[in-house]
């Protein structure tokens, strides 16, 4: 399976999500944020970073990138999307996700080892994680507090749209410890930690023990992956 990964200028994690992917069994596809082909892929991730230096605000000039106009189209049409962090961010500006990213409520950029609970877990990114587990994977943001007016919020707690909740001290001062959410669909998901630097043993948080010590991140692309294939 083909999972695209976009760099826009400013992108940090594109590498590290081009990894996950190939780690998890996928074949990773550069896409260019001034390429409006997505080249065939079967589902796309948008990853972390700084995309345009984060002027205006987190996200709001890569949605007028020409892949942002492509990815849009492709997710109404239910191809599996992902962002991460401000890839997150984009995915709000362009109205594929409720809500919005404002800054940390102690103002301060933030990194740490973040356990999560797992909240939904049939979308193509978290269909291999149980309800009610906890997972640990990193956290690095400054832009990370969820925001959403009281009647978007109600919707997404009454249609099981909340994905991920902080567990133990919020770090950034999201409303209701909201982590991540999804579209209705389910197959669009973006979430403020970064799973795929947590899929190598030794090599990402020690939140699980034995085996997976390391790999709670990675789960999210043997996931969209399974949801290809069945």
């Amino acid at each position: 399976m083909r999972v695209g990964v976009v760099t826009f200028p400013g992108s940090l994690d594109d590498r590290d999500a081009a990894r996950a992917v190939r780690l998890a069994g996928g074949e990773p596809v550069a896409l260019w944020h001034a390429d409006a082909d997505l080249h065939g892929v079967d589902a796309v991730i948008l990853p972390g970073g700084f995309s345009y230096g984060d002027y205006l605000r987190a996200g709001a000039i890569s949605r007028f990138a020409p892949v942002t106009g492509s990815i849009v189209e492709a997710a109404r049409g239910g191809l599996p999307v992902l962002g991460i962090c401000n890839g997150f961010q984009i995915l709000t500006e362009a109205h594929l996700l409720p809500g919005s990213m404002i800054k940390n409520d102690h103002r301060r950029f933030v990194c740490r080892e973040q356990q999560l609970r797992v909240e939904r877990t049939d979308t193509p990114w978290t269909n291999e994680y149980a309800e009610g587990e906890v997972i640990t994977v990193p956290l690095k943001n400054q832009d990370g507090q969820y925001v959403a007016d009281e009647r978007t919020l109600d919707e997404l707690e009454g249609e099981g749209r909340v994905v991920f909740r902080y567990v133990g001290e919020n770090p950034n001062g999201s409303w209701r410890d909201i982590a991540g959410v999804s579209n209705e669909r389910g197959n669009v998901v973006g979430l403020m930690p970064h799973p795929e630097h947590a899929v190598e043993p030794g090599f990402g948080p020690d939140g699980a023990k034995g085996p997976r010590s390391g790999t709670d991140g990675l789960r999210f692309f043997t996931s969209v992956l399974k949801s290809l294939v069945g």
